[in-house]
């Protein structure tokens, strides 16, 4: 009897620390979805309207914007009633960004591939539902294509996001779906219709076309790349004006420089090892690519659906650049 008593104790501290577990990722959870809400330095909001952004109950919105107050994350703002990123938030974006001068390398290519076509190009990473713009080259007459870095796009609605849901291993990549059918279903129609025909695109081609998905008006096409610094898969991607570029045009003149464009990155986070933190000049020239790959590459936790798993290896493209699988 007191063996049975002894497991049943320790099966229920199991179950509450499991519970407790649970209970403070999801507040660091929802935290982050607070954050989230303040796009731009400037970008002033209330506890109503953040509920409204993060489809939070107030209440709860309420205790985390104190939270996050008292941590230096966000500011009050008595006369507005409102708050605005903090302090604390600022320092420590700026010292993650601080000293990325590998970025500045990645930013003249894109800026250089942009002008040539011309278009708006980006270097964007997952963030849960959708994809932030780390880097960004843009041509001038790039009509109705606004995007800056950290701009953010969707997954469902981008042809950078369809070629990140499709690099994903399957599992992973189902499970993404799956969680965008409970929280967004109408990103999840978006998406489900043609994420198997983007899988075997991408692995026959090393690329994704989406044509007036995200507009009407524009059309795009990405190329996703594994990353060692992030690990996950970051993504390559232009957009072009549907009425110079039209979908034979895409794949005919556009995905060989992407390609390119996206091997030459995929050199340089391969030999980088971390160095998007670190002191690079950017006067030095892009390396060329320095392997070939012949596989989607697979990630192997699925829980991990912003990341596409977490399994180290170089970077690269998910096909090699002659053609070969």
């Amino acid at each position: 009897m007191g063996r049975r008593s002894e497991r049943l104790s320790k099966q229920g501290m199991l179950a509450s620390d499991a519970a407790g577990e649970t209970d403070v990722i999801q507040v660091v959870s929802r935290a982050f979805d607070v954050l989230r809400c303040f796009e731009g330095a400037e970008a002033r909001l209330g506890n109503l309207e953040i509920s409204n952004r993060c489809g939070l109950p107030r209440s709860t919105v309420s205790r985390l914007t104190h939270t996050l107050t008292r941590m230096g994350q966000l500011v009050y703002l008595p006369r507005d009633q409102k708050y605005r990123i903090g302090p604390s938030a600022v320092a420590m974006s700026t010292s993650m960004m601080r000293g990325l001068q590998l970025r500045n390398l990645i930013r003249l290519r894109l800026q250089e591939i942009a002008e040539q076509l011309p278009g708006t190009v980006g270097f964007v990473i997952p963030d849960r539902f959708h994809l932030v713009y780390l880097e960004v080259g843009r041509a001038a007459n790039a009509l109705g294509l606004s995007s800056t870095a950290g701009s953010r796009i969707a997954i469902a609605s981008t042809a950078a996001g369809h070629a990140y849901a499709a690099a994903l291993d399957e599992n992973v990549g189902n499970a993404l779906l799956a969680e965008m059918e409970r929280e967004i279903p109408e990103g999840a129609k978006l998406l489900r219709p043609r994420l198997e025909s983007n899988r075997k695109f991408l692995r026959e081609n090393g690329y994704v076309v989406a044509c007036g998905l995200w507009s009407p008006h524009i059309n795009g096409l990405a190329v996703p790349l594994w990353s060692p610094q992030y690990q996950t898969f970051v993504v390559v991607t232009i957009g072009l004006l549907a009425a110079m570029y039209d979908e034979k045009r895409l794949h005919k003149e556009v995905a060989p420089r992407i390609l390119e464009l996206s091997a030459a990155i995929g050199g340089l986070l391969e030999g980088g090892d971390g160095e998007l933190f670190g002191d690079r000049s950017p006067a030095n020239p892009l390396p060329g690519p320095t392997h070939k790959n012949n596989k989607i590459i697979k990630t192997e936790d699925a829980n991990e659906l912003e990341a596409g798993a977490r399994r180290p290896r170089p970077a690269r493209s998910v096909r090699a650049r002659d053609g070969r699988r």
